[in-house]
């Protein structure tokens, strides 16, 4: 996990490289590439007391307005955690790539599913329909230890 933290500080400062190309209008953006985002998320997900495992995740979003995004997350966890989970999420985008991600879910783990709610922050750095975007989750797990989720994700506006 210390490593994954540290080679997402390195992506930022790499990242800021291009933050002056994408501090165009996040809307009109969006409005000249498509209101679509499909996004391929690389992460760690940490359980305490259970450990950690490699995330592997699909992300969509259809963007209603500059405020709002509607959309739906699908990850897969490896290694001793072995889940997968399933989210409806909202997305609300802030002033210059910072978003929220909040919603409601499902995780299937052990042969059983268990309700999780997500609340996260990323920061999406556009460069043309591309997107680079570090992320940090928080998944709430009814009757379960909570998970924390790090990592970036590659991404497409369309």
């Amino acid at each position: 996990m210390r490593r994954l933290v540290q080679v997402l500080i390195s992506f930022l400062f790499v990242s800021a490289a291009f933050a002056e190309q994408a501090e165009s209008d996040s809307a009109l953006e969006h409005a000249v590439h498509g209101p679509h985002h499909l996004s391929v998320l690389f992460a760690d997900t940490h359980v305490s007391g259970e450990g950690d495992g490699f995330t592997f995740g699909i992300d969509y979003e259809y963007r209603v307005s500059k405020l709002f995004g509607v959309g739906a997350v699908v990850e897969k966890v490896y290694g001793e955690l072995e889940a997968t989970t399933v989210l409806a999420v909202a997305d609300i985008h802030f002033q210059h790539g910072l978003i929220v991600q909040v919603g409601p879910g499902f995780e299937r783990r052990h042969d059983e599913n268990v309700f999780v709610a997500r609340i996260g922050m990323l920061y999406e750095f556009e460069l043309e329909k591309l997107t680079l975007s570090p992320q940090l989750h928080w998944d709430y797990h009814d009757g379960e230890t909570n998970a924390i989720v790090v990592g970036f994700a590659l991404g497409l506006s369309f």
